[in-house]
């Protein structure tokens, strides 16, 4: 009876050792040799023999596939590596089997989750080349997903090149331009939370400037479709602040604020939150209906309370420039144009703004066309500053000055004055500013 009950047991015995050394457990079929061939892949990718290394790798893959992640993620740096040397695209092939295979085994770290690892495919296929569209499409399915699966969490790369691919397909016609507004929406929507709460906010600034930049060159936000889209989505969610505040910045930024809607939008902003950003969309209406003296408070008290947020303050200081300026209030579009430049001293339209005040106000200062005339030189000085700070101007500024350079005091008016060329003269009033003397020709 003993030898019965001792043969059973070594035939259990042997059976779970039997179900334990399965392609499906731990260490595949031979727990030696995945752990070799494991050590010895890694060994050749270290020293980038990526052909050496393809063997032992292809073991572990088709032999452990549960038996850890970097069996997926050294995977994916070998097929990577493989395709760059050689554009074989039967690597690429390859490198969507390492992927699909690792969605399979995505529980051994539930870290790295189907969406996560949709997102990686995607992101890759995309940034190595894709063959044609239908593996752009292929590609942009996958970051779809990906998006749709992780949302917040999502890797900011997935989510950049998911729109970037977006932009490539809606320009094929192989997406509509409302599915292409509508990921912009919600990828602005997920670096605008992410602005919020990240330590290092630097990348996500450049990630949203890169990615309006595309939208609002892409000429699909036109007035009228984003007016459709976004009376939807506003209805959707009218007491949702930050739902609302996405449709504000969006119809700002396309400058449809003669829309009924961006009216509607404001006002109840404004209302549900009565920020600096709220402030300053009435405001931006206001000044689209030249309501003048609503739009100068709006944008006051928006500047009051905006903090800390340098970036958003220089945008209102350079609208109330730009406001005082058409009321012909030149001390302070100055004043507010210097605000400007306090929060970004690079930026090359304040000084244009500034040397324009002072253009305007030639003829109200001093006594004579000598005086009225001096102050193009501080202007001229203004532009040519703008230039230096922001290259990206320097067409602009160089028409201005050819345009009032003209205008400048001629030889005969100085030398009542005993003003030279190159002589240093004080521009006072509120302008305030040592200048070059300098002559028209």
């Amino acid at each position: 009876m003993k030898k019965i009950v001792a043969l059973a047991c070594g035939v259990c015995l042997i059976g779970g050792a039997a179900k334990a050394q399965t392609v499906q457990s731990k260490y595949g079929v031979d727990s030696v040799k995945t752990i070799e061939s494991a050590s010895i892949y890694s060994e050749f990718l270290k020293q980038k023999n990526f052909k050496e290394a393809l063997p032992a790798w292809s073991y572990v893959f088709h032999n452990a596939p549960a038996f850890q992640t970097l069996t997926y993620t050294k995977g994916e740096d070998l097929f990577v590596s493989l395709y760059k040397q050689t554009k074989d695209r039967a690597y690429i092939d390859s490198l969507k089997m390492v992927y699909d295979q690792w969605v399979q085994y995505s529980y051994i770290n539930p870290r790295f989750g189907e969406g996560y690892i949709l997102g990686k495919k995607g992101a890759t296929l995309i940034q190595l080349g894709v063959a044609d569209d239908e593996e752009l499409k292929e590609a942009y399915g996958y970051l779809s997903k990906s998006f749709e699966m992780e949302g917040n969490r999502s890797h900011p790369i997935t989510v950049q090149v998911l729109f970037f691919a977006a932009g490539d397909l809606m320009r094929k016609d192989l997406v509509s331009r409302d599915e292409y507004i509508n990921q912009y929406m919600k990828v602005s929507d997920f670096v605008d939370r992410a602005l919020k709460h990240a330590k290092r906010p630097e990348p996500f600034k450049e990630m949203k400037n890169r990615i309006d930049g595309m939208f609002f060159s892409s000429g699909a936000a036109d007035c009228e479709t984003l007016n459709r889209l976004l009376t939807e989505k506003y209805n959707a969610a009218p007491e949702d602040v930050e739902n609302i505040r996405s449709v504000v910045s969006l119809l700002r930024r396309n400058e449809c604020e003669h829309l009924a809607l961006y009216t509607t939008v404001a006002e109840q902003l404004y209302k549900l939150e009565p920020s600096a950003e709220a402030a300053y969309s009435l405001a931006i209406m206001f000044m689209k209906r030249q309501d003048w003296d609503k739009a100068d408070n709006y944008l006051q008290e928006a500047i009051s309370k905006v903090g800390n947020d340098e970036m958003s303050k220089g945008d209102y200081c350079m609208r109330l420039a730009q406001l005082k300026l058409a009321k012909k209030q030149f001390a302070e579009a100055k004043r507010a144009a210097l605000s400007a430049i306090e929060c970004n001293p690079k930026n090359g339209a304040a000084y244009i703004l500034i040397g324009k005040a002072y253009a305007a106000y030639a003829n109200n200062y001093g006594e004579d066309a000598f005086d009225h005339a001096s102050v193009f030189w501080a202007a001229v000085d203004k532009f040519n500053k703008a230039k230096q700070v922001d290259p990206s101007v320097a067409e602009e500024v160089n028409k201005l000055i050819s345009s009032y350079t003209p205008h400048f005091p001629n030889k005969d008016e100085a030398f009542f004055r005993s003003v030279t060329e190159g002589a240093s003269v004080k521009i006072g009033d509120w302008i305030n500013e040592s200048t070059t003397a300098r002559f028209s020709k």
